[in-house]
């Protein structure tokens, strides 16, 4: 798994945003260590749902200098010092009118932030706080940005890893951010090294990974995918900020009892593993889309620190420093074992629609008595109402309570009453 941390650290100086040649180029370094995956597109002002892609930003320098050509700041020195989608500039200012577009951090000196202005046509520059107080305010500048934003594409990555089952396990993770290592490039590189594990093995269920730009992303994809992501998906987890050294994290579905929940928690109280759990009032990621009213994908979250609560976050800080190879490979044991554990468990799914006619089975009374009771009957129906893909065996069996559950449930298998 070494591996996995030496593509973080090829991907972390390329410049990404929701568009773009880094964004491509990124999908295809992790092309290029999986060994595939398919790399799509959806044009430019493209009507998915209540938004529209972005046009394609791209850059290809950036700075402020003063008149003599001492520089101030450079873009290609650190990809964050410039605000993303700015729109291009050619033009000499004064210290008032360029300060409107300096971005910086006072209660970090050292610190370059993190800004965009994606839907709203703009331009920035962030820097240090220390290095904006050296600024000379008598001075003039000259600002360059050599950014274009035209029609083009926004570019997704997508692997279907087809098992016996039709039943899909999704994964989703996004590439968008520039230079950031927990925040950005934890999420991709370790469902890569989850990919890159699964082709390997026999599977009984499906496993889909996308590589989408955040919000945008997910919203596209999901106006594509409706269908099939409805039919289809057993369970899903959103992949971020799994590389810094903090305990772990969780954030639940919506509601808390999905199926991806409840795997999710066996295995970390199976591995007696700590975690702080958060509040679905506090999601932050494409969980957003994937777990709106509509949509409704069991999708859960499983961190190190969560996104907004660690210093470093949406900073330049969130650099190689703060991810080590240690709490990235942890994460991938873990979410390993969470497929382990998925693998291994069974969740039935009754094959009526209303109850079956378990008397022409010769599984209920035909006669009804008063004084005659058909308890095999009524237990084969008890189990099957708990058969709705939601429960694994384990659970129906709790539910319901039967010493003899396991010889009732084959009697549902061999009637094609259940199937698994």
């Amino acid at each position: 798994m070494r591996s996995m941390y030496k593509l973080l650290k090829d991907l972390f100086p390329i410049n990404r945003s929701l568009t773009g040649q880094g964004t491509r180029l990124t999908l295809n370094k992790i092309k290029g260590y999986i060994g595939k995956l398919d790399i799509k597109k959806i044009n430019s002002k493209k009507k998915v749902f209540d938004w529209n892609v972005p046009l394609e930003w791209n850059v290809k320098e950036a700075s402020i200098k003063y008149l003599d050509g001492k520089e101030i700041v450079n873009f290609k020195k650190n990809n964050l010092h410039l605000m993303g989608y700015s729109v291009p500039v050619n033009k000499v200012l004064n210290y008032k009118d360029l300060v409107k577009h300096l971005y910086y951090l006072k209660k970090k000196l050292n610190t370059i932030p993190y800004v965009t202005s994606y839907y709203n046509k703009n331009w920035g520059f962030c820097l240090k706080y220390k290095d904006f107080l050296k600024i000379e305010k008598n001075k003039k500048f000259k600002v360059k940005i050599d950014s274009s934003l035209k029609k083009g594409v926004m570019n997704y990555g997508e692997l279907l890893i087809k098992g016996d089952s039709k039943k899909e396990i999704f994964f989703s993770t996004y590439i968008c951010h520039p230079s950031m290592a927990n925040n950005e490039l934890s999420g991709p590189c370790l469902c890569s090294a989850l990919a890159k594990w699964l082709q390997k093995k026999n599977l009984k269920y499906s496993y889909r990974f996308v590589f989408t730009p955040e919000t945008i992303g997910s919203i596209a994809y999901i106006k594509k995918n409706f269908k099939n992501l409805k039919k289809n998906v057993l369970m899903a987890f959103n992949v971020t900020c799994v590389g810094d050294a903090g305990n772990f994290s969780v954030l639940p579905s919506r509601d808390g009892n999905t199926i991806s929940d409840k795997i999710l928690f066996k295995v970390l109280k199976k591995n007696r593993i700590k975690y702080k759990k958060y509040s679905w009032l506090e999601r932050g990621s494409d969980e957003r889309q994937y777990c709106w009213p509509g949509v409704d994908l069991p999708m859960v979250s499983l961190m190190r620190s969560k996104y907004h609560e660690y210093d470093q976050y949406h900073t330049s800080d969130d650099n190689l420093d703060l991810v080590k190879y240690k709490s990235l490979k942890e994460s991938f044991d873990v979410y390993k074992s969470v497929i382990n554990e998925i693998e291994k468990s069974i969740y039935p799914i009754v094959n009526t629609v209303c109850e079956p006619n378990l008397g022409s089975r010769n599984l209920y009374t035909k006669i009804n008595t008063p004084n005659k009771k058909n308890k095999v009957g009524k237990n084969l129906l008890n189990i099957m109402n708990y058969c709705n893909g939601q429960n694994s065996i384990d659970e129906i069996k709790f539910k319901v309570k039967l010493k003899n559950f396991d010889s009732l449930f084959k009697i549902l298998e061999r009637e094609k009453l259940v199937l698994k």
